[in-house]
């Protein structure tokens, strides 16, 4: 059974009203909201976004001899 992997968003207010997010552990990976709840869905999307491309980029550059399995971040 796979666990979820936990990772760390962070929630900054801004200037203009609502929040600015982003994921410590995943650099590039942002987002925004009018409200932490909007915020929070957004990175998720956010996230879910970037993993897919990452997927996809990973499966054209690979070679067809490529050999995948699925990992567990084990807890800290």
């Amino acid at each position: 059974k796979l666990r979820a992997m936990k990772l760390t968003a962070v929630f900054e207010p801004a200037e203009e009203g609502g929040y600015v997010c982003w994921l410590e552990e995943m650099p590039g990976v942002q987002s925004e909201g009018d409200s932490l709840e909007e915020a929070r869905t957004n990175l998720l999307d956010a996230l879910k976004l970037a993993v897919e491309y990452l997927h996809d980029r990973a499966r054209q550059e690979s070679s067809p001899n490529s050999v995948r399995e699925i990992v567990e971040l084990p807890a800290s």
